[in-house]
Parts: C-alpha cells; sequence; structure tokens
C-alpha cells in the first residue's frame, strides 16, 4: 500500500485566531469568520485543530481548552527539529507558501497535516524494521493514552488493531549507545599562535569572494596574543577586545581558538552569556568544522547538570505508567532518541513543546541539583551529562555559559577536577554580574531545605511524587563494611533535620517555627519586616543585619552549631569513602571508583562548603564583628506579587572580580574578555579602559592587560536616531502606554518595547493590546505571554510587523536583523536599583559616577540591537525627560540626542522608518 493511501486527516475544524478576530476552517471546507467572543466560545465547544493551544487561549482569553495541537504532530513527526510555534512558521518548516491571511494560516494548518502524516508514512517504509516496530510500538501506546493525534498516525503508519501493540516501545533507554572511556588527555602543549597565521585561518574560514572586512582581521590579530605561551605563574595573557557591532568578532576569536586547540590538543573554553549566542556560536563552528562528523567531534556545548535530560527521571515517568501522561511520554521518546546532546534548555529540544504538554512531563525530567547517584544509576553508561562531560576533555572547542565556567572555577575546577588554560569569554559586559551570582552566599529557607532534601531526600506527601535521592540511597551499599560510616550516615541523617522541612514559610509566618534553621529564619523575617521603609510592598523587602533583634544572635549561634553538626559526620563519612579507594584500589570496580569519587565531591560541594560558608555568616551575627570589608551582607524577605516565597541572609563580595580573577584569571595561560559595550562612555578614553578592567578584574592582576579597541562599521549616524520625549510623564502610565501605542503604530510594527521593572510592562500592555490588534500588529509579552523568551524572540524576528515588550533579558539577548526590528522604545532611564547591596558598591566605586557608568552601559546594550547589519536603520526613543546629557555617551560617536515632543517623535519616526529620512 503507497503512504498517501494511508492518510486519515482529522474531521473536526481548524481555528486561527488572529489579532483582529479568528477564522475557523470547517470539515467541509467552509470558512467562518469569528469575533474574539464567538471564537472563544467555538473553542469550547468544538476542539478544534489549533497551532499552539496555550497561545491561542492566551490570544482570545480563555483558559485551557480540548484541541488537537499540530505542534505535537509534528514533534511526532520531526522530533528535535526547530518550528516556530505559529501558522506562519509551520508553513515555512513544511516548505509551503507564507500565508497571506488568517484563511490561508487555516489551509496552511490542514495542508501541513496532511504532509506531516504523509512524510510519517513514507519514512517508516523506509526504516529498518525494528524502528519502524519502535515508532508503531510508541503511536500505539499514545492512541491507547487519549492522544488525539492516535489514530492518524497509526493509520499513517499502517497499523491495524493490536498490530502496534509493543510494550517496551518507551524503553528507549535500550536503545541509545553507550558513551566510551578513554585514557587521560596529555597536558595541553605551549605552541603559540601567530597573528599571521590567524588572518590566514579567518581568511580560509571565510571562503573566497567573502566581503572582506579589514577590522575583523585586526580584531583576530590581537586576540592572538591571548593563545601565546604564559611568562610566569599566576600571570595569564589578558586581552581585553572592544569590538563594535558588525566587526565579526564571533570568527574573530574562532580563528586563533581553532588553532591553538589544533596545535596544542586540547580545548579552549569559549563562555556566554545568552543562549541566542550559543545558539550563534554553533552556526558559525561550521565554518571551521564545516564536516559535520568532525564537528560532532570536536565541538561541545557544556551546560550545567539541571539542563539536561534524566534517563532515569524519564523511565520513572514511564513505570508510573499513568494513561494521561502517554501521550508526553511518547513525545519525549521521541525527543531523546533524536537529540543530539540532551540539552533541554536552548539545545534542540523545542520550548513550545513546555507548554504545549505541561512543565512536569517535560522539563521535569531534568536532572534536579544534587539528585544524580552516577555510577549507581542503571543508565550511567548512557547519560546525556557524563557523555558530554568526557567529549568535552577530547574536544577542540567547548561552549559553554558564564555561569557554569565560574562556578566550576569557584568549586575548585571542572567536574574531573581539570581547568582549561585558555578560555574566552563573549558577551563580557556580563563578567561582573555573573561573577557576583557565582561567588555569593544565601542562607536561606528554600537554599537549607535544599541541603536537607539532598541528605534526606523527600519527605511527607513529596515522598509519592518526587524523584529526589536522599543520601542513604546514593551511600548504604558502599558503607557497609565500615561500622564508622554507618554511623556517620546515620548521625547525618539525624543532624539535618535541624535545616528547615516541608511547611517552613508557612511555620515562620505564624511563629511556629520547628528547629534552629526555622527559628534564625523567623527572627530575621521579623526584622526584615519592621525595618522595611515599605513593608506592605509588593515587592521583596531587605534590611541590614547591624542592631539584631533581641535573641537572633542566640539563633544564630544554635543554627551554627547545627550546621556544625551536620558537617562533622559528613566529613567522616567522605573520608571513610575516600579512604575505600586506597584500601580496596585492587578489588574495586571502576565505576564503584567513580562513583565513590562523585559522592565524596557531592557532599563536598553541595552540602560542606555552602554550610562553611553559611556558619562564617552566622558567627559575624554571634560575635556583633566587623564584617570583612570586602563583603556586604543583608537580611531579605522574597515575595512576588506580594507573596512571601524565601526569605534569609545574603553575603556578596562587594567587588566580585576579586575571586573571579583568583579562580578563573590567574590559573589561566590565555584569556579574552570581548564585547561591543566593555568599556565606558564617559568621554575620556583612559577614564572608560580603566571601568572596563575594573567590571572584568583585570585591575587585580600584576600584569597589564592587553587592550584592543575595533570600531563597528556601521554608519550609526545616517541610519539611526536617538529622540527623548519630553512632554510624557514618566510615573503616570496612561501617558507612557499612550507613548509606546502611538509610536508602535507609526513604525507599523517591527517594534520593541523594553521596561525597567515588570509592573510598568504589564500596566502598558493592559493598556495597548487591543489598539494594536485593531491595527493588525501582534503585540508579544515577556512575563505574559505562555512561551519562553527565546520562542517569542523568534517569533518576534519571523514576524516582521510584530512588537514585543520585555525586560532586562530581552535588552541583552535580542539579535534581530532586517525590518522586524526597527523601532526600540525605552520606557525611563534605567538607573540601578537602589538597594543595600549597589548602595556598598556604590560607595567603593565612585559614587555618582558609578551609578553613571551602569546606566550608560544598559543604553549602550539597549541601543545596539537596533541595528545588526549595515543596511539596517531606527530610531531609539527613550520615554524620559529627565535624561541627564551627562548619558549621552552611552550612543555611539556622531549619533547627538535629540530633545522632542511626543508628536515630534511620532513624526520623525514615520519619516525615518518609511522614507528613510526624518
Amino acid at each position: 500500500m503507497s503512504a498517501p493511501s494511508r492518510i486519515l486527516l482529522p474531521h473536526v475544524p481548524v481555528l486561527v485566531a488572529g489579532v483582529r478576530g479568528a477564522v475557523a476552517l470547517e470539515p467541509d471546507g467552509e470558512f467562518r469568520r469569528l469575533t474574539r467572543t464567538e471564537a472563544a466560545r467555538y473553542a469550547r465547544n468544538e476542539s478544534p485543530l489549533v497551532c499552539h493551544g496555550p497561545a491561542v487561549a492566551a490570544r482570545l482569553g480563555i483558559d485551557d481548552f480540548l484541541r488537537l495541537d499540530i505542534l505535537e504532530l509534528f514533534a511526532f513527526v520531526r522530533p528535535a527539529r526547530f518550528c516556530l510555534p505559529t501558522p506562519r512558521g509551520l508553513a515555512e518548516a513544511m516548505g509551503l507558501p507564507a500565508p497571506a491571511d488568517l484563511e490561508d494560516e487555516a489551509e496552511a494548518l490542514m495542508t501541513s497535516v496532511r504532509r506531516l502524516l504523509e512524510e510519517l508514512a513514507a519514512r517508516t517504509l523506509a526504516d529498518t524494521a525494528a524502528r519502524a516496530t519502535d515508532t508503531r510500538g510508541l503511536a500505539w501506546m499514545m492512541a491507547r493514552g487519549g492522544w488525539g493525534w492516535g489514530n492518524a498516525v497509526l493509520a499513517a503508519l499502517g497499523v491495524q488493531g493490536d498490530s502496534g501493540r509493543g510494550g517496551g516501545a518507551m524503553r528507549i533507554w535500550d536503545r541509545l549507545p553507550e558513551w566510551s572511556e578513554y585514557a587521560p588527555e596529555p597536558p595541553p602543549g605551549n605552541i603559540p599562535v601567530d597573528p599571521v597565521e590567524t588572518r590566514q585561518r579567518l581568511a580560509l574560514m571565510l571562503g573566497e569572494g567573502a566581503e572582506q572586512r579589514p577590522t575583523q582581521a585586526d580584531y583576530a590579530s590581537a586576540v592572538s596574543r591571548a593563545f601565546l605561551p604564559r611568562e610566569a605563574e599566576a600571570h595569564p595573557h589578558l586581552v581585553l577586545a572592544e569590538a563594535g557591532t558588525g566587526t565579526g568578532k564571533t570568527l574573530g576569536y574562532i580563528a586563533p581558538a581553532g588553532l591553538w586547540a589544533e596545535k596544542n590538543g586540547a580545548p579552549v573554553w569559549i563562555s556566554t552569556h545568552t543562549r541566542n549566542l550559543q545558539r550563534q556560536l554553533d552556526g558559525e563552528l561550521d565554518r571551521l568544522f564545516p564536516n559535520a562528523h568532525d564537528k560532532a567531534r570536536k565541538v561541545v556545548i557544556r551546560k550545567g547538570r539541571e539542563n539536561y535530560a534524566c534517563l532515569l527521571n524519564y523511565e520513572e515517568m514511564v513505570t508510573r505508567n499513568r494513561n494521561q501522561d502517554a501521550p508526553a511520554v511518547g513525545l519525549m521518546a521521541r525527543w531523546l532518541l533524536a537529540t543530539r546532546d540532551g540539552d533541554m534548555v536552548g539545545g534542540d529540544f523545542p520550548g513550545w513543546l513546555v507548554e504545549v504538554l505541561g512543565r512536569a512531563r517535560t522539563l521535569g525530567i531534568a536532572d534536579r541539583r544534587g539528585e544524580c547517584i552516577f555510577s549507581a544509576c542503571p543508565h550511567y553508561r548512557k547519560c546525556f551529562i557524563e557523555r558530554a562531560v568526557r567529549r568535552a576533555r577530547r574536544a577542540d572547542i567547548v561552549v559553554a555559559n558564564h555561569a557554569l565556567v565560574m562556578i566550576q572555577a569557584a568549586l575548585g575546577g571542572l567536574d574531573d577536577g581539570a581547568q582549561p588554560t585558555r578560555l574566552v569569554f563573549d558577551e563580557g559586559h556580563h563578567v561582573f554580574d555573573a561573577a557576583d551570582a557565582a561567588f555569593s552566599a544565601h542562607l536561606t529557607g528554600m537554599e537549607a531545605a535544599e541541603v536537607r532534601r539532598w541528605i534526606l531526600g523527600p519527605e511527607g506527601e513529596a515522598v509519592s511524587r518526587s524523584r529526589a535521592r536522599g543520601l542513604h540511597r546514593r551511600a548504604e551499599d558502599l558503607v557497609g563494611g565500615s561500622e564508622e560510616a554507618i554511623a556517620a550516615l546515620d548521625a547525618a541523617l539525624a543532624a539535618a533535620r535541624a535545616l528547615p522541612g516541608p511547611g517552613w514559610m508557612v511555620r515562620i509566618s505564624e511563629g511556629e517555627p520547628q528547629g534552629p534553621a526555622e527559628a534564625f529564619l523567623g527572627l530575621l523575617r521579623r526584622q526584615v519586616y519592621a525595618r522595611a521603609a515599605h513593608p506592605d510592598s509588593p515587592y521583596s523587602l531587605e534590611t541590614e543585619t547591624t542592631a539584631p533583634l533581641e535573641g537572633l544572635p542566640e539563633a544564630a549561634g544554635s543554627l551554627a552549631g547545627a550546621l556544625g553538626r551536620i558537617a562533622l559526620p559528613l566529613q567522616v563519612l567522605s573520608k571513610s569513602l575516600a579512604a575505600l579507594l586506597d584500601d580496596e584500589a585492587a578489588e574495586l570496580e571502576s565505576a564503584t571508583r567513580s562513583r565513590i569519587e562523585g559522592i565524596c565531591r557531592s557532599i563536598e560541594r553541595r552540602v560542606l562548603m555552602p554550610l562553611a560558608g553559611w556558619k562564617g555568616m552566622l558567627d559575624t551575627i554571634v560575635q556583633g564583628g566587623v564584617l570583612d570589608r570586602q563583603y556586604i551582607d543583608w537580611f531579605a524577605v522574597d515575595r512576588i506579587d506580594g507573596r512571601d516565597y524565601d526569605a534569609g541572609m545574603h553575603r556578596h563580595w562587594i567587588d566580585p572580580t576579586r575571586p573571579f580573577a583568583k579562580a578563573v584569571v590567574e590559573p589561566a595561560h590565555g584569556i579574552v574578555i570581548t564585547s561591543a559595550t566593555l568599556k565606558d562612555g564617559s568621554g575620556d578614553v583612559e577614564t572608560d579602559w580603566r571601568a572596563a578592567e575594573r567590571r572584568t578584574g583585570a585591575i587585580h592582576l600584576d600584569s597589564n592587560p592587553v587592550r584592543a579597541e575595533v570600531a563597528s562599521p556601521f554608519d550609526y549616524p545616517a541610519r539611526t536616531k536617538v529622540l527623548i520625549v519630553t512632554d510624557v510623564r514618566k510615573d503616570d502610565m496612561d501617558q507612557v502606554a499612550a507613548a509606546y501605542r502611538e509610536l508602535f503604530l507609526a513604525a507599523h510594527g517591527g517594534a520593541l518595547g523594553l521596561f525597567t521593572a515588570i509592573s510598568r510592562l504589564k500596566a502598558v500592555h493592559k493598556r495597548i493590546s487591543a489598539p494594536l490588534e485593531d491595527a493588525g500588529l501582534p503585540l508579544l509579552a515577556q512575563h505574559l505571554d505562555n512561551m519562553d523568551t527565546s520562542t517569542l524572540v523568534d517569533i518576534f524576528r519571523a514576524e516582521e510587523h510584530s512588537c514585543l515588550l520585555g525586560t532586562d533579558a530581552v535588552r541583552d539577548g535580542v539579535d534581530v536583523p532586517g525590518r522586524s526590528l526597527h523601532l526600540i522604545v525605552f520606557d525611563r532611564v534605567p538607573w540601578p536599583r537602589p538597594d543595600i547591596l549597589h548602595k556598598a558598591r556604590r560607595a567603593e566605586f565612585g559614587g555618582r559616577a558609578y551609578d553613571d557608568m551602569i546606566t550608560r552601559l544598559r543604553l549602550k546594550q539597549a541601543f545596539g540591537r537596533l541595528v545588526r547589519r549595515a543596511d539596517d536603520r531606527g530610531v531609539f526613543v527613550l520615554l524620559d525627560p529627565m535624561m541627564p546629557s551627562r548619558l549621552f555617551g552611552a550612543f555611539p560617536p556622531g549619533v547627538e540626542p535629540v530633545k522632542v515632543g511626543l508628536a515630534e517623535a511620532v513624526r520623525q519616526c514615520r519619516a525615518l522608518l518609511e522614507t528613510g529620512d526624518a
């Protein structure tokens, strides 16, 4: 039987929700135009075929509804493949013409269904017998679980009755390959990379006929200085390189990095801050390794464990054998069999699948902090995380993120104790904030409860639904022969009950704490509420640790003692387990050795190191002494929409680049820190470079860094305008929303609205969504649309007339060239938040000059989103009449901000974007 003859199309209507209403394509082929209210009723009553049901529900203003979501079919037929979760994005992925209206979109969805089913049928015919059986088995089990696409998929696969039945179909771990272990890698060589050969490698990567960009070659030559042999211990070659947008800095540093890795037999680690740049890097590395097989061997994307799927978690979801989970389990099985590396956050896992299937059934199978049992896991030899760790040791290029690199350094090295000798930090303007997060300490209820969970495992009602595994389960079979280890394990389990247990927040709120940790947190919370300027604020509260409430020092001392009683037996247990590696060296299998090493390392990193930091914080309160002036402590109650969710004590380095320089920079032999916005824009060249050195930690080194600067090739004065609106009150959200509305309409979409607070974003969205819909301009919004930020940006990039509202993550992570982004509107000057931590840094780094530097860098980053190609043009509008001229250095030379009224800003925006002449 030929593939097309087996196609069974679902006999349901298709519903497409637009900005002005909706269209239903009935099974008989007739179209129905619906208002938003009619469409909402239709969706509830008809269970239609849609594209991205959660987004359709949000657009219609209703809760979830029964539907047939074509994205589930796409995920089954094309697992681990990219597709924008819109009718237009699906049409593009299927090779269909771009829909011109809602009717076209509805027809495109039905055509896509037919093509996907035909593709599935044809591919199954071509598959091996084993793979075809697996596909049929999965589909059969999903259909039995009530999957809406079950009958159509089974028909396409030629399954009749129980002929597709396969009980082992979801046991995908049986079909995954095992990773291989190799001998330890030799130490890296010290062969230098010459600037001349760097230029030659860059030219080779670009290929013949490529656009000549002399500044790109100059940049590559400059950063190659970081790949020279080190001349003295703790004196790395550090290159600070600012490269304006359009320079091509990614290929500029890939060229010398690839050369050095080839010559010296060791990987270069490239660290980014955003997922968007990681994806861009992955694509650019095709130029260094055009052969896909070579690239798979020589390029590895590394992330923290919580980003990867855990096969044991997936197995436990399978063994629960709940019919309602079968469709989600089947789709996850399809992805796990197709994924490149098991990365669920920014890899080949479709972000929209989380909204379609639910977080628990998707991201819920990711590895949780401290949950891994290493070689005791039956899937250890097939683990995605362990495979990535081992591949990274033998790779040429490892692409990671700032958080992973710094946290690993703070913990004393990578998973195997090694530390890379050559690193490139792209998006280097985020180094300060990443170091701040990595080298800080937080004695909060949630953090302490997490340590308790790691030691004891799930408790109470969580036992039946949690996949967490306590220390007893991890180590019980390893300590059986040692009475000392057994006693230490029992003591640690008993002592851990001093930490906050389930329901701790309710108890401390009601004044009924249990144990020393909750007693301390309860008093801490009381001090925060007593001294906060606005305790009824919906936002998080904080106060200084000085002059503690009566009883708080005693509670801190009691908790410090309890932490010691946890740490001592764990130290004994760790030493006892480590002794096995020596005492039973001849008998231990390699997997058992690896497991013991993993448990010892986890005890040190997950418990002993945090406890030591917490004890030092508590001792400061107990002793009433003066805190080391390198740190700042404070108490805080964290809140969301006026509801407390955490409370605790925080300690940060006033200058987090001190530990960054010590732990990351000094041990390295060569480091590149690069960005388009590395320097300040005060107007004084030396002052601006000193700001870059302070923000990157270079100021703490004994040797001077190499400074490199390459200007952007873009003609900003000719292609951009900066307008400061002077007649809109920034504290009147009606006026602010009206300004956004008129500017977005003047731009005909392609507009990005940036906000300094989520509450302001929500207020504007509420006021402008209807007028923009009436004008045919889709409005996307971070924190409001039921999609992750990456998916929102992808849709914004693809939909030329859409508008997007966002906060910091959007400001720093958007790369949208062309007419999809030609207007940026910022709600007000992005001054730093005046909290306790900022107050301490302000005093350390120069008072108001520090505020100005932070603000200029934020404005620089925002403006940098506007022009991504030489032919782009755009307008940057700031709705703040109080914008001081000393911040104008945030904009490129020749771009002079102009203060105008809103009406003039709208006129100039329309004129520049329509005719290119304001």
